[in-house]
Formats: structure tokens, C-alpha cells, sequence
């Protein structure tokens, strides 16, 4: 739709556009803007429009939704349940087997649950950090989360990583088909040691998309999960998933209050102080970013 339908100022966007263009003249970008499933604006500088680009760390949001799912589904009894019980192997990691030295599986760690894992509050391989106590972006419990996922759905084998599907299949079984959408996935690793049990904490997951599409995940959060009236995220568990996790709540200081379960959040105006409180964002190295706010349709 043009943007005037759209409440937009035509004049004002096409400002946004010039700058845009003006300040990253040698950059590769794109940039869709939509407000209630419309298109309002769509522009592409370096990269065709049907390219799929990794989307990064933005695919954690992904990886929220496929745990309210699977509790939907029944397969996991609740966020809270215990890693441990499902993917027994994340403790099969002997100390020099890690990502590093000093990195491997402590005996606290048989107490991570799901919730944890999706909050960067697990404290996996981390010394000192107990579950649930410290806020800490990284890599390896996401991984943690998407292989056991994929393992209770029969999709992923630790012994073998690469004979199976992985979270990747189950995310666009899941989410991506539902919704008319046409992202990909790819595996990515750090480079470890040799001996590293990477297919225990690697095998990172990163959903390969266009701008539309992420645009049209943006559109499901938007309306909390539902698509044309089939509701393929619990509307209860994005909500929850959306807002400040209880874990930095209780031990992160007041600036870190910004974090939900795998997006990041503003209902305490602590990441963008000037935009509405209900917006959030999944969000990866690379500008890769879908920022969603409910109160305006965006």
C-alpha cells in the first residue's frame, strides 16, 4: 500500500531513504518497513531483494518460538524442565574436550533448564556462574537449546551430527511452512581444538532468509503468534517471552533489564528509551534486525 494509507508521512519516509542511502553509499543493506501486513517502504542497495542472508544471533528469536511450541505440543512438560533429563550428553564433555580451556560441563550445570538456556542466563560451561544467576550472551547454550530440541523431535544425533535434519527442519516445519514463509537454514562452528565435542555444544543454527521474510516473522510476533487465525506460537508464552526475563529481574542491575527469552525487549525503556515500551527485537552481528511494535502495527 502506499505509505499515506499506511498513517505514514510519504515525505518524511522518503527522507529516511535519502539518508539511508546518503550515509551507506559503499554498503550492502535492505530494509522493508510494514505496518499492519503492509508494505510500506522496501529498499535494496548491494544485494537482490530474493537473496537469503545468515540472519545471526536474530535467529535465537526463532529458536523461543520453537520452545513454546514444543511445550505446546507436549514435548518438553514446561520451560522450567531440566536439559539434563532430554539431552543427557551436554555433561559428556570432558575438560579439555570444551570450546577452550576451562570450558566444560560443571556439576551445576545438570540444573539448567530450557528457560535458562533461552534467556543467556544458564551459565553452561561457564565457571562460577550458577543457572539462572548472571546474564550472559553467548553461543553454546543456544546451541544446547536447539540440538536437544531437535533431538526429542527425533531430528538431531549428537553421535552424528550431520545424518539428521536438525532444529533447522524443525523450525521451518513449525513456523516457516504455517506461515507461507521461504527462509533456509545453515550450520555454522567456531574454530575449537580437535579433540572439542563440538557436536555436543556446536553445530550452530542460523536461519538463511530474505528481508520480506524476516519481515513476515516480524508480522507473526506482531499479532502475537497467530496467522490468519491459526495460532502457530502460544500467544501466552510470546507475551511472556517478550518482556524482561525473571532471572536478570532479580540478580542484573536496572540497565540490563532488556533481555526477554531469546528477543531483545523494552518494557522498562532500558534499550531504546524513546520508542514505545511494547516494542521488541530479534536482533545479530551484521545488522541483522526485526524490530516489532505492537501499539503501531510495525
Amino acid at each position: 500500500r502506499l505509505p499515506a494509507e499506511l498513517g505514514f508521512s510519504a515525505e518524511k519516509l522518503g527522507g529516511v531513504e535519502k539518508w539511508l542511502r546518503a550515509s551507506n553509499r559503499d554498503a550492502t543493506f535492505r530494509v522493508v518497513i510494514a505496518r499492519d501486513g503492509y508494505l510500506a517502504a522496501e529498499w535494496n542497495q548491494g544485494a537482490d531483494a530474493d537473496e537469503q542472508m545468515g540472519q545471526a544471533s536474530a535467529s535465537k528469536s526463532y529458536f523461543s518460538c520453537m520452545l513454546g511450541i514444543a511445550v505446546e505440543q507436549g514435548k518438553v512438560p514446561s520451560p522450567n524442565a531440566k536439559v539434563m533429563d532430554y539431552y543427557p550428553e551436554m555433561m559428556d564433555i570432558g575438560e579439555d574436550e570444551g570450546p577452550k580451556p576451562g570450558r566444560y560441563p560443571f556439576e551445576k550445570d545438570r540444573d539448567i533448564t530450557f528457560r535458562q538456556l533461552i534467556c543467556n542466563t544458564s551459565g553452561y560451561m561457564k565457571p562460577g556462574e550458577n543457572p539462572g544467576e548472571v546474564f550472559h550472551y553467548q553461543t553454546f547454550g543456544m546451541n544446547l537449546l536447539t540440538n536437544s530440541l531437535a533431538t526429542i523431535y527425533g531430528l538431531y544425533d549428537s553421535a552424528d551430527p550431520d545424518r539428521l535434519p536438525g532444529c533447522g527442519k524443525l523450525i521451518e516445519d513449525h513456523i516457516r511452512d504455517p506461515i507461507g514463509g521461504t527462509w533456509s537454514h545453515s550450520y555454522t562452528d567456531f574454530d575449537h581444538p580437535p579433540q572439542a565435542k563440538k557436536n555436543i555444544f556446536g553445530h550452530s543454527l542460523r536461519v538463511v532468509a530474505t528481508a520480506r521474510d524476516t519481515a513476515r516473522a516480524g508480522h507473526l510476533w506482531l499479532n502475537w503468534g497467530n496467522w490468519n487465525g491459526v495460532q502457530v506460537i502460544p500467544e501466552t508464552y510470546l507475551k511472556e517471552a517478550t518482556v524482561t526475563n525473571p532471572f536478570i529481574l532479580k540478580h542484573e542491575p536496572e540497565e540490563n533489564w532488556k533481555y526477554g527469552h531469546g528477543f531483545w525487549v523494552n518494557d522498562h525503556g532500558k534499550h531504546w528509551a524513546d520508542l514505545p515500551r511494547d516494542s521488541f527485537a530479534a536482533s545479530g552481528a551484521g545488522a541483522k534486525h526485526v524490530w516489532v511494535c505492537p501499539w503501531l502495527g510495525l
